[in-house]
């Protein structure tokens, strides 16, 4: 693992595994939504409004699974040191705060149907909300680190400590009374029918590719971005002794 820190080593091989990922990503979730809202037939219950889970559940399973990628990251910067463990922990902050915020507003318009109105304070939907809230205050934590030329481990203590809120979201469903229904899949086993459940799995792996090309980019800018700071702060160090030797 620790092979992998070295920065020009990952820039080689996020060259060219970053379009490699974007583009297998684009390619399924374009195929997986179109078979969604074309070829699937509608729900008995609630019609052609199920369709919008092709998009709700990707988006649910990266809003956390993006925090967890934090969460580890963090562990991994604040135990082992590793070098890029912090840029990939802020890398992952705007996805997975993107997708959280996608959860929120497909799960509104799916429940105005189905429920009858846009929100309701249950569990999942108001742990969702908090996943939201963390990401940005996480975002605002590792960007004031980097402006102040902080070590980041303010940002990686919260983002270890936000983890806590993932299990909620999982089970809130379960502890709680919840107009939200039930996970339909776990462990060995589904409840969606498997005209749903195929192309569901495609546009989650479309979407999970998609993230993981996401913030590759994002940490080959951030890297692009120390790299051209550090050049202008080895020439503003520069700058005055020449100045000197030429008086």
């Amino acid at each position: 693992m620790h092979g992998f820190a070295n920065p020009a080593r990952f820039l080689r091989i996020a060259r060219w595994l970053m379009p490699l990922l974007l583009a297998s990503g684009v390619v399924l979730t374009a195929s997986a939504l179109a078979w969604g809202l074309f070829k699937v037939p509608p729900d008995r219950l609630m019609g052609d409004t199920v369709r919008i889970l092709f998009i709700h559940v990707p988006a649910a399973w990266l809003g956390m699974a993006g925090w967890m990628a934090i969460a580890g990251a963090s562990f991994a910067e604040l135990v082992w040191r590793h070098p890029l463990a912090g840029i990939a922990a802020r890398a992952a902050a705007v996805p997975g705060a993107t997708f959280t915020a996608i959860c929120l507003a497909t799960g509104s318009i799916w429940g105005r149907p189905t429920w009858g109105t846009w929100w309701v304070w249950d569990g999942r939907l108001t742990s969702m909300l908090v996943l939201l809230f963390l990401y940005l205050g996480y975002k605002a934590l590792a960007d004031a680190s980097s402006r102040d030329g902080g070590n980041g481990r303010v940002a990686a203590v919260f983002g270890l400590v936000g983890a806590v809120n993932i299990p909620i979201i999982h089970y809130s469903v379960l502890w709680w009374n919840s107009l939200h229904q039930p996970p339909s899949i776990s462990l060995g086993k589904s409840a969606i029918d498997p005209a749903f459940l195929w192309p569901l799995m495609v546009a989650t792996l479309g979407f999970s590719l998609i993230f993981g090309g996401v913030v590759l980019a994002r940490m080959r800018a951030i890297l692009a971005d120390i790299q051209a700071e550090a050049r202008l702060r080895r020439k503003a160090m520069a700058e005055p002794s020449g100045e000197l030797a030429n008086a």
